[in-house]
């Protein structure tokens, strides 16, 4: 029963993240950045500061206040959105922290749950998600009780990435989630392929999970697979896209959490700024500035130096004449 409630309470509050901080709030102030501004900065603050805060059940405190804040949605200010941001920032590593105690399977039902509850409500009216904010932060609240009874898995062998790489599969992932849901001829959450969509984040999840291939290659994979996903949004192939862009979603974010739960938590909570926050802020800025045909630069220079990784030659077998 407590493994089935630490799968909500990861589910609950990354599905908060998507359907309220990251495009209910966004879509509700017309995607204007002084607008929003106080929701990252509160959220860069927080997740800086949350590893200093020494204070028994900070997770439920966070989450009262979370829920709070969810009464107010969606009018809030400077000062409210601001404390959203800080709240939401401090959770995001508390959250990872949590997924140490989750075994492959537990996290692949965590965040299915998780994308699958979010891609059915994604249409849901942004000026009327209260009722989502209060329900998911209080699945999430109850759900944080029982957590100090969950006792944290043995450390599995996962392969680590670098930061850089996942800030970059952040921002190719922000850039091109922003453009297209702002794009009126080919939105694949819109246009009727939800089944589609919730289907192939599932399938990307269970194979991230279950297929282990070399680190080189699975860089490789993801890019590939984002530059297949930028060519299918540029021709307008809403079918194939709705199947290729929500797998590349979830075998990415699998790979991070698996590369990030091996950390502390005042490193994870550093990697949060950079791959929560800049990343798919600057992944925001490049979809309202229409930027977004330069980006494959970016992904086929990323794409460029992973292959040349693959064929540098192994010193052990250099032999001088």
């Amino acid at each position: 029963m407590q493994r089935l409630i630490l799968i909500f309470f990861i589910a609950s509050e990354l599905c908060y993240y998507l359907l309220i901080a990251q495009t209910g709030i966004v879509e509700y102030f017309s995607s204007n950045i002084f607008l929003i501004a106080p929701l990252p900065v509160g959220g860069v603050i927080g997740s800086l500061l949350v590893s200093y805060i020494k204070i028994k059940n900070k997770i439920s405190l966070f989450l009262v206040a979370q829920l709070i804040l969810s009464f107010l949605y969606p009018n809030y200010n400077f000062l409210t959105l601001f404390l959203l941001g800080f709240v939401v920032g401090s959770m995001a590593p508390l959250i990872i922290n949590e997924v140490k105690k989750t075994t492959f399977l537990e996290l692949g039902l965590a965040l299915s749950l998780s994308y699958v509850t979010g891609t059915m409500l994604f249409n849901y009216e942004v000026s009327q998600r209260e009722i989502i904010a209060v329900t998911l932060t209080m699945i999430t609240l109850f759900c944080s009780l029982f957590l100090n009874y969950i006792k944290e898995e043995k450390e599995v062998n996962t392969t680590s990435h670098s930061l850089l790489m996942m800030v970059l599969w952040v921002f190719l992932d922000s850039a091109l989630f922003e453009s297209l849901s702002r794009d009126v001829t080919v939105s694949i959450w819109r246009d009727g392929f939800t089944f589609e969509i919730a289907l192939f984040h599932v399938i990307g999840l269970f194979c991230a999970l279950y297929f282990k291939i070399e680190k080189n290659q699975k860089e490789l994979l993801i890019l590939t697979l984002f530059a297949l996903s930028y060519l299918f949004y540029f021709l307008r192939e809403g079918s194939i896209l709705s199947m290729v862009y929500p797998f590349v979603i979830s075998y990415y974010n699998v790979v991070i959490l698996q590369s990030i739960r091996k950390l502390d938590f005042k490193t994870i909570s550093f990697y949060m700024i950079f791959i929560g926050w800049m990343a798919s802020g600057a992944g925001l800025f490049i979809a309202l500035a229409n930027l977004i045909l330069f980006v494959p630069i970016t992904l086929l220079f990323a794409i460029f130096r992973v292959m040349s990784k693959e064929y540098l030659p192994n010193n052990k077998e250099i032999k001088y004449v």
